[in-house]
């Protein structure tokens, strides 16, 4: 049995779960999110808890039995909470402007780079540097926060570019003088 499959989901005030036709419907206070099931994975909803059964044993729905508990946990996070990444800019005239929905980047390159925003994912800039991305769907926050991280990620020599607020850049030496 899976261990994270097995553990119940308790859900907080505020938020509803509706399944329909191999669907889980979401809702909270920040808004609405939907999971699509596999046919042999079930949904129980009693009261406030929510529990995720596998009809039978065979491997494929082993293997997804944890992974559907643990997207639905994620979608009663968001709608309650949310989610929130933010990415410094690290490096002489690197800059970041809000520019509309997206943002617009100064990171070295001969042009400024546009991102826009996915669906769903709202992005402030704060100074010249700091970058937040804020939503309710986990994987696009985190998916636009890799995407946007991608255009100049931190190298080593001198720790410059574009890198999570948490993360830590791993230096190294360069070259010894003759």
């Amino acid at each position: 049995m899976s261990r994270i499959g097995r553990k119940s989901i308790t859900l907080p005030a505020g938020v509803t779960v509706t399944v329909m036709n191999n669907v889980v419907d979401v809702k909270g206070p920040k808004g609405q999110l939907k999971i699509n099931l596999l046919p042999n994975i079930v949904v129980e909803v009693k009261d406030s808890e929510l529990t995720v059964v596998r009809k039978n044993e065979e491997k494929q729905t082993r293997s997804f039995h944890g992974l559907i508990r643990s997207l639905i946990q994620n979608c009663v996070v968001g709608v309650t909470d949310g989610y929130k990444k933010t990415l410094k800019l690290v490096g002489t005239g690197y800059r970041a402007k809000a520019q509309g929905s997206g943002v617009s980047l100064a990171v070295g390159y001969s042009h400024p780079v546009e991102v826009k925003a996915l669906a769903g994912v709202i992005i402030k800039v704060e100074g010249n540097d700091t970058i937040h991305l804020e939503g309710i769907d986990k994987q696009a926050v985190g998916q636009l926060a890799a995407d946007i991280r991608k255009i100049r990620p931190p190298e080593p020599y001198k720790g410059k570019g574009i890198k999570y607020e948490d993360e830590v850049v791993r230096r190294k030496q360069g070259k010894a003088a003759a």
